[in-house]
């Protein structure tokens, strides 16, 4: 009995966190963003300001693009990058591992720190580079779109290792000897084999990539502050205010940005099913 009440005890503390931490503040943000300073009353005017600024729209434009180039960069690099550690002794897996838990909560100020020291205007690669005459540095602007899109990719590196380590991890090696035997070429491998069932999984962590760079904010905004328009920058510049504060423009920005999300979320589902059954 006293089990049970522990039991029953710590599934209301739970749902009552979920419900003060997670569903109250959506529903205050998504219901202030029906409003104005001026009224309480039910609006679209903050919708409206959205989508008819050049201002929003800009952020919106900058953040999708920034967020799907880094993320397929980065997906990219990070298969390579898995297959190559799976092909090394286990010992060299799980120092690999360690290093990119480690390096993947090296983001945010610190990160854009590191990145100024070292690739800023007087970043110390920066400095190397004129200094030895080769000028392989000199259109490179840290604090432009392409500064932004390299600490993204890099930052966005960890989290693809980690996450695509168990897809591959799960490539069984009794597969490649049975094709082997059966008389597939590598190629046909991971033509017929490999690949189909690796890319419903990578399509699940390209989504996860997707959805972390949208959301980033310490990072860009350390390093170009309110200087480029992008989405996350945005939306706290309308909380803090440049000139005044205007949340209820920030809760609609964030309800728009949940909304991208989730259609990346659906559209992810959807390609994943599809694929599994077509590998069916």
């Amino acid at each position: 009995m006293k089990g049970k009440s522990l039991f029953i005890g710590a599934i209301i503390i739970l749902f009552t966190s979920i419900f003060a931490f997670l569903v109250y503040p959506f529903l205050m943000m998504a219901l202030s963003s029906f409003q104005t300073n001026a009224q309480d009353a039910f609006t679209l005017a903050n919708y409206q300001e959205v989508f008819s600024k050049p201002m929003y729209l800009t952020a919106f434009t900058n953040s999708i693009l920034i967020s799907l180039i880094s993320s397929i960069v980065a997906i990219i690099i990070t298969l390579i990058a898995t297959y190559a550690i799976k092909s090394k002794s286990e010992k060299f897996q799980n120092n690999i591992l360690v290093m990119a838990n480690l390096t993947s909560n090296f983001a945010g100020i610190p990160l854009a720190f590191a990145f100024i020291i070292l690739l800023g205007n007087t970043g110390i690669f920066v400095l190397l580079d004129k200094t030895l005459g080769w000028n392989l540095l000199d259109g490179f602007n840290l604090y432009s779109w392409s500064g932004l899109v390299l600490i993204y990719i890099y930052f966005q590196l960890p989290l693809g290792i980690m996450l695509l380590y168990p897809i591959f991890d799960g490539l069984d090696k009794h597969w490649r000897e049975a094709a082997t035997i059966l008389g597939a070429s590598d190629i046909q491998y991971w033509r017929r084999i490999a690949i189909p069932y690796i890319t419903p999984s990578v399509l699940g962590v390209f989504t996860i990539m997707f959805a972390n760079a949208m959301g980033a904010y310490a990072s860009a905004y350390a390093l170009t502050g309110s200087t480029y328009n992008m989405l996350a920058i945005r939306i706290g510049a309308t909380v803090s205010g440049d000139i005044f504060a205007r949340p209820e423009i920030a809760a609609a920005l964030s309800i728009i940005l949940a909304i991208i999300l989730l259609i990346n979320m659906i559209i992810n589902d959807w390609l994943t099913g599809r694929m599994r059954r077509d590998a069916q």
